[in-house]
């Protein structure tokens, strides 16, 4: 049984040095945090959100509790998550892999209080003791969603440790895309996105996408690019169709 307010430290996907804050940084976080998902909330209630694409397979991955693997490209992480936020008050049982070092402090807190389960990694890393942690908590009916260009990029670039952790987790990938007409952008490689107040925002859902656990290297990459097409054909769609709106 996983318990959401654990931290997964201990997990072989974690890292296993210790993480200490500061009586400083324990004050702001005790200060800063509420305030933070204050205004995430109060921004996020005055967007025009459509889905669409995928609103079908959104309802069949919250009733019927399938273990998946949601992916999105780290630039649309804060309308992604926000969906996903949605799914984990309806049932989605969800975790997601959040930075072992200090820095992961505020986004682990937000995703507890959101009810998701946190595993403190990397989701691109590719070692087999990695990927075994990560199997452990998938097989214990957690799906794991991630950036999957994440976190240094470079961007849009599906990486292999996603197809992997899909494969050894039998859990098929879902891809994830958005667009906004108008949002600001963070300067740096990602090219962060957060749609501005009352802002139209478009998120579109693909068809979940198998990767077969006796599929060879070779046809493991065709899978990654497969998937890495999937999300940005997705991308180009919600961006036409803010561009046409």
């Amino acid at each position: 049984m996983i318990d959401n307010n654990k931290d997964y430290s201990n997990s072989p996907s974690a890292y296993h040095g210790k993480r200490h804050l500061s009586i400083g940084r324990r004050v702001y976080y005790f200060f800063s945090l509420p305030i933070l998902k204050f205004f995430i909330q109060v921004l996020i209630r005055t967007y025009k959100v459509k889905v669409i694409r995928g609103s079908d397979v959104i309802e069949d991955l919250i009733r019927n509790k399938r273990t998946t693997a949601p992916c999105y490209w780290h630039e649309h992480s804060f309308v992604c998550l926000t969906l996903i936020s949605k799914w984990l008050k309806k049932g989605f049982k969800g975790g997601f892999i959040v930075s072992p070092s200090v820095d992961g402090e505020v986004p682990a807190k937000i995703a507890r209080s959101w009810g998701a389960h946190v595993i403190r990694g990397s989701a691109v890393r590719t070692g087999a003791s990695a990927m075994m942690g990560i199997h452990k908590i998938m097989k214990e009916g957690i799906s794991i969603v991630t950036a999957a260009d994440g976190p240094l990029g470079p961007k849009y670039e599906f990486k292999i440790g996603v197809a992997l952790m899909a494969k050894i987790g039998s859990a098929p990938i879902i891809p994830i895309s958005c667009a906004s007409d108008r949002a600001w952008r963070l300067n740096r490689w990602d090219n962060f996105m957060i749609p501005k107040p009352f802002s139209k925002v478009v998120i579109a859902v693909g068809a979940p996408h198998y990767i077969l656990k006796q599929c060879s290297l070779i046809e493991l990459e065709e899978h990654r690019q497969q998937v890495q097409d999937e999300m940005n054909n997705l991308m180009r769609e919600v961006k036409g169709f803010i561009s046409n709106d």
